[in-house]
């Protein structure tokens, strides 16, 4: 596997979602010293061995990530196995489009577009909905705002985004002879997540704990997925599968990515501004 180094940093949170890790001045470079379990230490090798680095300065500026996948997922307590599943991700604006198609074992499809974007959360019938007037039909789903937010940075790109981000609230930890890395959920208020990382630095786990729900993340099978001609060493998990209160609610498995930095936006519908509670 390709090699990389990453220039030392700080991330931030701001109105509009976490700021890309900037070099500190000089651009001097920091290399952990072998076996180094510090919390600097720790999260440099996560985004290091994941080859999540970008620019002449290499550092962790990677802003979004596309996805395909197939597996199942639950729909109202039921199966629905999958025939198209594809994640659209922006990191700094803070943003998420789930798009779906499954179908029961009655036969019946379902077929849905889930975002969130900053501090809504909406379904869409088409991708992009209600954006050209007269075109889709988008629905207010407040009610899912934490689940999908936890979602998005519980990811393996996404949870080094959101500890890095963590500042003190971020800590790290040694159990069982693998580092462990504990961090808030941004935008989740109380909610907090911890990562277990594999050999490679990779996680194989996350745990998030939000209130009486216990969601969680296990993550295998860490390979480029990008099209062959696109090949960047960015790695991602290729096997996925989340659970909620000990029940399996997706089970993926990746079949595509594309881990170069695209322009993924999630604009909110006028009528999703105004049917939320904020605007109220």
């Amino acid at each position: 596997m390709k090699k990389f180094l990453i220039a030392t940093g700080i991330v931030a949170i701001g109105a509009a979602g976490l700021v890309a890790q900037q070099p500190q001045q000089g651009g001097a470079r920091y290399t952990p010293a072998p076996g180094a379990k510090d919390k600097r230490a720790v999260l440099f090798n996560w985004a290091w061995y994941m080859g999540m680095l970008r620019g002449p300065q290499e550092i962790e500026a990677v802003v979004a990530l596309e996805q395909k996948a197939a597996g199942t997922m639950q729909i109202n307590g039921q199966t629905c196995t999958l025939s198209n599943y594809r994640v659209s991700t922006n990191y700094p604006n803070t943003g998420q489009r789930v798009q779906y198609t499954c179908r029961l074992p009655n036969g019946q499809e379902v077929k849905n577009v889930e975002v969130v974007s900053g501090t809504f959360a909406w379904d869409e019938d088409i991708a992009g909905a209600e954006l050209v007037p007269g075109k889709g039909k988008a629905t207010p789903k407040p009610a899912a705002l934490r689940e999908r937010l936890i979602r998005l940075w519980s990811g393996p790109q996404g949870g080094l985004k959101a500890a890095n981000a963590g500042g003190d609230k971020t800590t790290v930890a040694e159990a069982a002879g693998k580092m462990t890395v504990t961090y808030p959920i941004p935008g989740v208020p109380g909610a907090m997540a911890t990562a277990t990382l594999d050999a490679k630095n990779m996680p194989e786990r996350i745990e998030v704990k939000d209130g009486n729900t216990v969601t969680e993340f296990t993550y295998a099978n860490y390979a480029d997925f990008n099209n062959p001609l696109n090949k960047i060493d960015a790695l991602y998990a290729g096997k996925i599968v989340e659970k909620r209160n000990g029940v399996t609610v997706r089970d993926l498995t990746t079949t595509e990515t594309e881990t170069a930095n695209l322009y993924v936006v999630m604009p909110v519908p006028p009528s999703v501004k105004k049917a939320s509670p904020q605007s109220n």
